[in-house]
């Protein structure tokens, strides 16, 4: 019937790259690992003398000083990234059953402040309005350690292990959204560019090592519908059967 796109019941459309079997998800979830490792050191490398270099200067001016009338809808994009948002999706996910999910939404909350912790003992750089001159800013701190952004960590940990359950289209949006957050970071003035992609690597990363743990692809065929038991779908025989009648 095309691409259903329904999130109760097994979807059509889903990501090429999400294996099945315990084999497939622990060498996917390998992958964004140590791509995303290999994203936040490089990260590190660049930002640990505590400056801002040219190019990383010109794309935060590039963000920063787009137009005033931005100001409203970025910072509602910025509160996805706050540290209760993980919770608000796992009792969305316990609604839906998949509880799989909600469990590592729950962790991500720990998570979070654990590695960022360790993010600034590694990097110590300062917030724009201390290391980017002319830096716009709007309703954040001017000071205090800027590597690595929480709000990005926060919004690609849920990115992440939303991939993992919903259909393609779906897990676009909560892409896309993540990366609205970590413009919006960047727009508002909190952080500068770098220290969004570190954090967004940083939640990749968390994805990735709850995935590992818990399998949280297996919740994409529970629904609310019964007791959680995804709809059974007809074999070709059963088919076949249904439609000869008695």
């Amino acid at each position: 019937m095309g691409d259903v796109g329904r999130f109760a019941g097994r979807p059509v459309s889903v990501w090429p790259w999400r294996g099945t079997g315990t084999g497939g998800h622990i060498r996917r979830d390998l992958i964004v690992l140590a791509a995303s490792l290999a994203v936040f050191a490089l990260c590190a490398v660049i930002a640990a003398d505590g400056r801002v270099g040219p190019a990383e200067r010109a794309v935060f001016h590039a963000v920063n000083g787009l137009p005033g009338w931005l100001h409203q809808p970025m910072l509602y994009a910025q509160y996805l990234g706050v540290l209760g948002a993980p919770l608000v999706f796992a009792a969305g996910a316990l609604v839906w059953r998949r509880w799989r999910l909600a469990a590592a939404l729950v962790l991500v909350v720990p998570c979070k402040l654990g590695l960022e912790r360790v993010a600034k003992l590694l990097v110590q750089r300062q917030r724009p309005g201390t290391t980017v001159p002319d830096a716009i800013l709007r309703g954040v701190p001017h000071g205090g350690l800027s590597f690595t952004s929480g709000h990005a960590i926060i919004t690609f940990a849920i990115a992440g292990l939303l991939v993992m359950v919903l259909p393609r289209r779906w897990g676009v949006v909560a892409i896309v959204l993540a990366t609205c957050n970590g413009v919006a970071r960047v727009y508002l003035g909190a952080h500068n560019p770098l220290d969004v992609v570190g954090g967004a690597a940083i939640g990749l990363i968390i994805a990735a090592v709850l995935d590992m743990i818990l399998d949280v692809a297996r919740d994409r065929g529970r629904g609310p519908r019964g007791r959680g038991a995804p709809a059974r779908e007809h074999g070709p025989a059963e088919a076949g059967q249904a439609g000869n009648g008695p």
